[in-house]
C-alpha cells in the first residue's frame, strides 16, 4: 500500500508539471530543440527498446526451451565434478558465515562430487569456515582446501585458488564457480548452472541472476535494486546472442579446462592494457573483465542463467549517497572502459555484429546522455526559459515509463526509480567521460589500495597534465558545439 502511494504521488508531480507548460509561450524559435531533444530520445529509447525486446524474448521463450531440454534428463548434462571458488577479505563474520553456509549446502546437493576451494588471508576467517564445513557438511561429502593469500588484492587471491583447483588435475568437463566473499547462494543455484555447460559444448562461461541486500539507506537501497533490474534485462539480452559482456565477479561458472590454463590465470592475475598515451598499466581491479577477455580472445561463448539466483550483501563504500555512488561508479565504468577499448580489437567476426554493435554505442553514450540536458539550460537560459519545463516534464514523464518497464524483469521497482534512473544518466555519463580520460586511475574500495605508478617523476605529471587536458578540451568542445547547433 505505501507504495503504490508513492506511485501515485509521483505519477501527481509529473501531471503538475505538464500543467506548467503553456503552448502558447513556444513559438516557431523553438521547434529546434524539440527536434534535437527527440531525436537524441529515439536514438537512445530505440537502443533501450532493443535491449528490451531481446530480453523479453529470451525470457519467455528461448532460455525457457534450453531450459525444458535440460529438464528432460539432467543427469546427462552434469559435469563430473564441481569446484567452488570463494575469496574473502574484510567481510563482516555474519556475512562470511552466511556466504559459506549457502556454499557447503550447494556443494552437497549439486548431485556431483565437490570441492570448496578457499582464498583467504585472516586466520580468524579460517577458523570460521572449518567451523561452518563441520556444521553444514558433517559427513564430509565435500572437500576442502583453504589457501592463504598475502592480501595484496584480489586478482592474486584468485590466482592462488586456480592454480591450487589446477593441482587437482580436473576432468575436462569439470566446472569451477568462482564466488565472491559477500555472496550467498540460493537453494539449486549451481545445479540449475553447471548442466548448461554439457548442453552447450562451445559455452566457456556463465553468469547467474543477482539480487541484493544493503546495508544503507533507502536511497542506496533502491539505486542497487535497480541496478540489478538493468544488469538483468541487459543479461538476458545480450545472452540472446551468447555473448554476455561480463563474468561477473560475485557468481560466475567456467569449464575447468578453460580456467586452468596458464593463459587464463596470468590474465586474472596480471592483466594489464597498452594506452597509447599512458603507457601500459595494470588492472588492479576488474578480474571479471579480464576473464571475460580471455574467453573471448579463445574463442568460447558466454551465457546468462535467469532462474539461477544469488544474493548480494553490499556494504557502501561510504555512509553518504553521493559518495557513495561516485566511488562505486568510477571503479565499474572504470573497468568497462578499459575492456572496451581492447574488446572491439577482436573484431565483428570474433563478437558478432550486435555484441560490436553494443560495445561501439557504450563509448557514445557517455555523451549523447548529456545532449539533452545541455541544449536545455543553453536554450532555457539564454533564449526562452520555458523550455526549461518543457524539458523538466519530458524527463519525468519518461523516466517514470521506463521504471515501470523494469517490471518485465520480475526485480523489486519503487517509485524513487525515476529520479535515480535519471541521476545515473547525468552524472554516470560524467564519470564515464573523467574516467574515459583517467584509465590509469583505479582503486578498489574494500582493500583500499591503489595501483601503484610504475614510472615517476617527469612521466607522471605529464600523464596527469595530458589527461586534464584532454578531459576540459573534450568537455570545451562538447559545450561549443552544443551552443553551435542550439543558438545557431
Amino acid at each position: 500500500m505505501k507504495t503504490f502511494t508513492e506511485w501515485l504521488l509521483w505519477i501527481t508531480v509529473v501531471m503538475a508539471l505538464a500543467l506548467l507548460i503553456e503552448p502558447a509561450y513556444l513559438d516557431s524559435s523553438d521547434k529546434k530543440f524539440i527536434l534535437i531533444i527527440g531525436a537524441i530520445g529515439l536514438w537512445r529509447y530505440s537502443m533501450g527498446a532493443m535491449h528490451l525486446v531481446r530480453g523479453i524474448w529470451f525470457m519467455q521463450v528461448a532460455f525457457p526451451a534450453l531450459r525444458r531440454r535440460v529438464d528432460e534428463d539432467p543427469g546427462r548434462y552434469l559435469p563430473s565434478h564441481v569446484y567452488l571458488v570463494v575469496t574473502s577479505f574484510r567481510i563482516p563474520a555474519d556475512t562470511t558465515w552466511n556466504v559459506y553456509a549457502s556454499v557447503f549446502r550447494e556443494a552437497v546437493n549439486c548431485g556431483v562430487p565437490a570441492t570448496v576451494v578457499v582464498s583467504i588471508v585472516e586466520r580468524g576467517d579460517e577458523r570460521l569456515i572449518r567451523q561452518c564445513h563441520r556444521q553444514f557438511d558433517p559427513d564430509q561429502c565435500s572437500k576442502l582446501i583453504i589457501c592463504r593469500a598475502r592480501g595484496t588484492g584480489k586478482r592474486d587471491g584468485l590466482a592462488m585458488a586456480f592454480r591450487a583447483v589446477s593441482r587437482c588435475m580436473p576432468d575436462r568437463d569439470a566446472v569451477v564457480g568462482v564466488i565472491d566473499g559477500d555472496t550467498m547462494l540460493a537453494p539449486d543455484c549451481v545445479r540449475d548452472s553447471v548442466v548448461f555447460f554439457g548442453l552447450m559444448p562451445n559455452l566457456g562461461g556463465l553468469t547467474t541472476n543477482e539480487q541484493c541486500v544493503v546495508r544503507g539507506s533507502r536511497v542506496m537501497r533502491d539505486w542497487h535494486t535497480m541496478r540489478f533490474a538493468q544488469r538483468h534485462l541487459n543479461m538476458c539480452s545480450m545472452a540472446l546472442s551468447r555473448r554476455v559482456l561480463t563474468m561477473t565477479g560475485r557468481m560466475s561458472f567456467f569449464r575447468a579446462a578453460v580456467l586452468t590454463a596458464p593463459e587464463f590465470i596470468a590474465d586474472v592475475e596480471s592483466d594489464y592494457l597498452d594506452h597509447w598515451r599512458l603507457g601500459r598499466f595494470r588492472f588492479l581491479t576488474g578480474d571479471d573483465k579480464s576473464s571475460w577477455n580471455s574467453l573471448m580472445t579463445l574463442g568460447w561463448d558466454t551465457f546468462y542463467v535467469p532462474d539461477a539466483h544469488t544474493l548480494t550483501v553490499e556494504h557502501p563504500p561510504h555512509h553518504r549517497f553521493v559518495p557513495a555512488t561516485l566511488q562505486l561508479m568510477f571503479r565499474w565504468y572504470g573497468n568497462s572502459l578499459r575492456q572496451n577499448l581492447r574488446a572491439t580489437r577482436l573484431g565483428w567476426r570474433r563478437l558478432g555484429l550486435f555484441t560490436c554493435f553494443v560495445l561501439y554505442d557504450q563509448r557514445i553514450s557517455m555523451w549523447t546522455c548529456l545532449i539533452g540536458l545541455t541544449a536545455a539550460l543553453l536554450m532555457g537560459l539564454l533564449d526562452n526559459g520555458q523550455l526549461l519545463f518543457v524539458y523538466v516534464f519530458w524527463i519525468a514523464l519518461s523516466r517514470t515509463l521506463v521504471a515501470a518497464l523494469l517490471n518485465v524483469t520480475y526485480h523489486p521497482v519503487g517509485p524513487l526509480y525515476p529520479v535515480l534512473l535519471y541521476y545515473n544518466q547525468v552524472v554516470g555519463s560524467m564519470v564515464k567521460i573523467f574516467a574515459l580520460f583517467h584509465l590509469d586511475r583505479q582503486s578498489w574500495t574494500r582493500q583500499k589500495t591503489r595501483l601503484a605508478t610504475q614510472s615517476g617523476g617527469f612521466d607522471m605529471m605529464l600523464s596527469r597534465i595530458s589527461s586534464k587536458t584532454m578531459l576540459m578540451s573534450s568537455a570545451a568542445i562538447f559545450i561549443c558545439v552544443m551552443y553551435l547547433i542550439a543558438m545557431g
